[in-house]
């Protein structure tokens, strides 16, 4: 007997798992089977050309009847979402695509047989050679590859692993595999799990951007450090952003200064690899940007100084002719972008790089520019760089073997520098969206998963939560996403701060000295400048990947992450601003004013069974509401509502509820005045006593009967916990417990008999010398 491949081409068609996904497959586009390359039955699709180019497009089907997520570039630089259910809907540049069969529901699905089931397709366009490929659709509903080398003279007409096709009932475990397939075959770059990430990433930090922009001073900087640890929110690590380095413009002719005024500002170039004068000491010169960095770490307690770079140096490069750079060998590049990048975003025909070019360093001299830049920062002391403005080398391959080569080349110059001075592997990848980076990715463990946070910008905020979270879908595979600094004293300051607190990414402020909002950083920061990190990349819900709650006016959005033993979700109204594909740039667009309703399950955790301690879990859980404080128990399926106006949000604490015995539930929430109340919950054991056994207990307690009481002298069970941090500590409890411990001392608790809350608070953090604090419960 023959089983048919998972995906496959048969009679024209895309079939996957007996579902026909494209009709009208040509007979140039080929086929090879993936499974060679991994785990995952998928399928590897290229095309072949009658004639060599640099560039080509072709269809690969019609793409009807189904409901789709792609993460597509609206820029050069960055990503964003577009949900559709035909082919004409797929945006230009889409370099994410995940379809969703429309048969069945969500509901249905967990329990259905497999023919039954949602069945959830990702395809992934590759680099091939010196070619990169990304998908569109257009005006016949049918779904194009396209492959360019960015070299006219890079050329080629055959290609058999230009998209990888793979399909699963999961969508998540079928994205993960994917990846695992395309890093077998391509061999280029691991997964975020096989990176080291970085100790920013549990720790809260602050960065110069927002707060300074290009005028950030030595001063500045510890003034911002000093402030933010005033208020009882220390600092763990800064980020000295764009404003450190020595650039100037390039040499101006003599001209009739009538004509001068017409002309654009010069655009900045890389002069010198180390600081300029704002972070020289006058009295020492020569200690440079160590100065800074020894007030950080020694007067205010910093783990870790970063600064930013750009990938050629700086927005312009590095200058060509300046005598303590000639050794780089820089060379004035005009930026070819392509047309799928102009189309969505009209204004690189007047950029400045296009009209002014950048000063590209020999390739061949990138690792030497990369160690010395990069040994001068580390002998001062710095412990990582955000490198930035990374995807402007695709623009800059011709006559250099293409975009995919000059990439690869810089990127493994970076890799080996990198790995070389910063040992805690201290990257940040930053406008760096481009599959040509991504694909090439050894190194960086850490990725900006948006375009920026615009203080002053009223359309950006809803976008920016929208967009972090789809994006981290693809890229939280390859990386963790950092969702982004922004402004704790802000209208919008606490839609993005729990955002932050739930992404699984560092989280960092870029407010100005004085102007903090420290009841709401509280929520995010311990007394010691650590946080409670979730283990994931936040993602959007399993039921919401396919809504749009940017643009369709009635979805929220779900966002889940995980801790050691609790899950967390986020809601958030998105409704009314998108990029407008019309007028390419994010617009609002009316949307109704009212309050949007959706529903909260406990299995919109997505792997929330994987921390039930209970092997025979039934499925129940308590979700504790970080804003009105209710405590809800909700039995497997079951839901409850949620209603949120635009720009609101709220935070759910999801833990699987433990029996210890009839009528005896247990379920602990955390410090649930933080945002991500599970993540201080550290260890967790339940010791189950011979009060369990006792007859007079027999029967079946259902989650929402009334409470009871252990009136035997025997306990029930001793619940055992490893808490991190301090503040108000919660759990679910369907009996009123004995006694709460921490150490040898016992805590006064508050039990609410109607919900079964239990409070206590851990009044400081652990003593000097241990980690956690030791809690027990008796019930």
């Amino acid at each position: 007997m023959t089983i048919a491949s998972a995906v496959r081409i048969a009679d024209r068609k895309l079939v996957v798992k007996e579902r026909t996904i494209l009709e009208g497959v040509p007979d140039n586009v080929v086929a090879t089977a993936g499974s060679t390359s991994g785990p995952a039955e998928g399928v590897f699709l290229g095309a072949v050309f009658n004639k060599s180019n640099s560039s080509h497009v072709v269809s690969l089907g019609t793409l009807r009847d189904v409901r789709f997520m792609a993460c597509f570039r609206f820029k050069l630089w960055w990503m964003a979402q577009k949900m559709g259910d035909r082919g004409r809907d797929i945006p230009l540049e889409t370099q994410f695509l995940l379809v969703e069969t429309k048969d069945g529901s969500q509901i249905e699905s967990a329990g259905a047989g497999e023919e039954d089931q949602i069945v959830y397709t990702v395809f992934l366009p590759l680099i091939e050679g010196h070619f990169r490929a990304c998908l569109q659709g257009n005006s016949r509903d049918e779904l194009e590859l396209c492959l360019e080398s960015g070299d006219a003279d890079t050329k080629a007409s055959s290609f058999t692993h230009s998209v990888f096709i793979n399909a699963g009932t999961d969508p998540f475990a079928t994205i993960t595999d994917a990846i695992r397939a395309v890093k077998s075959h391509l061999k280029t770059f691991r997964q975020r799990h096989e990176k080291k990430l970085p100790g920013i990433v549990d720790y809260f930090g602050w960065c110069t951007w927002d707060a300074f922009y290009q005028e950030v001073t030595q001063e500045g900087v510890e003034a911002g450090l000093q402030s933010l640890a005033a208020g009882g929110t220390p600092p763990k690590f800064v980020i000295i952003d764009d404003g450190w380095q020595s650039v100037g413009g390039d040499p101006q002719k003599d001209e009739d200064q009538t004509e001068n005024k017409n002309k654009p500002v010069p655009l900045l170039r890389l002069t010198g690899i180390k600081e300029n004068s704002k972070f020289q000491n006058k009295e020492d010169p020569t200690g440079g940007i160590k100065g800074i960095v020894n007030i950080a770490k020694q007067k205010h307690g910093l783990k870790y100084v970063y600064v930013w770079h750009a990938i050629t140096g700086y927005w312009g490069g590095v200058r060509p002719g300046v005598k303590e750079m000639e050794q780089y060998d820089s060379l004035m590049k005009y930026p070819t972008v392509s047309k799928g990048v102009v189309e969505n975003e009209p204004g690189w025909k007047t950029d400045a790089l296009t009209l002014q070019g950048l000063g590209l360093v020999n390739p061949k001299n990138a690792y030497r520019f990369y160690n010395e830049l990069h040994e001068y920062l580390a002998s001062a002391g710095i412990d990582g760089v955000k490198v930035d403005v990374q995807c402007i080398l695709e623009t800059l391959g011709a006559g250099l073997g293409g975009r995919v080569e000059l990439t690869t080349q810089y990127h493994k110059a970076l890799d080996a520098s990198v790995a070389r001075h910063f040992p805690d592997n201290g990257i940040i990848a930053c406008m760096s969206h481009n599959t040509d980076a991504l694909y090439c990715s050894k190194q960086t463990g850490v990725v900006r998963a948006s375009d920026d946070f615009y203080p002053r910008d009223p359309v950006s905020h809803t976008i920016h939560i929208a967009a972090v979270a789809y994006n981290s879908v693809f890229l939280g595979e390859i990386m963790q996403a950092d969702w982004d600094m922004f402004h704790s004293l802000h209208p919008a300051a606490d839609y993005h701060a729990s955002a932050r607190a739930i992404s699984g990414g560092p989280i960092y402020v870029s407010d100005a000295p004085g102007k903090h909002n420290f009841e709401l950083l509280k929520k995010l920061v311990l007394p010691d400048g650590s946080v409670l990190r979730p283990r994931l990349p936040g993602r959007p819900t399993r039921d919401c990947l396919f809504s749009d709650p940017a643009r369709d006016g009635v979805s929220l959005l779900k966002i889940w992450n995980m801790n050691k033993y609790t899950g967390v979700i986020g809601v958030y109204n998105c409704q009314g601003a998108a990029w407008n594909s019309t007028e390419r740039k994010n617009t609002f667009h009316e949307t109704q004013s009212g309050a949007i309703t959706g529903v909260i399950r406990g299995r919109d955790v997505h792997l929330i069974a994987e921390v039930a301690t209970d092997p025979d879990w039934t499925g129940d859980c308590a979700v504790y509401c970080h804003k009105s404080g209710e405590l809800i128990t909700l039995p497997h399926d079951a839901s409850f509502p949620v209603s949120l106006k635009l720009l609101e949000h709220e935070i759910f604490t999801v833990t699987p509820i433990k029996v210890l015995a009839p009528g005896f539930r247990f379920a602990p929430f955390g410090l649930i005045d933080m945002f991500n109340a599970g993540g201080a919950i550290q260890e967790l054991r339940y010791e189950v006593k011979k009060g369990a056994q006792l007859s007079e207990l027999e029967g079946n307690y259902g989650v929402a009967e009334e409470r009871i009481e252990n009136r035997s002298t025997e306990l029930v069970s001793v619940v055992h916990m490893e808490v991190k941090g301090c503040g108000l500590f919660g759990a679910y409890s369907s009996a009123k417990p004995r006694k709460c411990t921490v150490g040898s001392s016992e805590l006064d608790f508050e039990y609410d008999s109607s919900s079964g809350l239990v409070t206590w608070n851990l009044s400081h953090m652990p003593e000097e010398g241990q980690n956690m604090h030791v809690v027990k419960v008796e019930i």
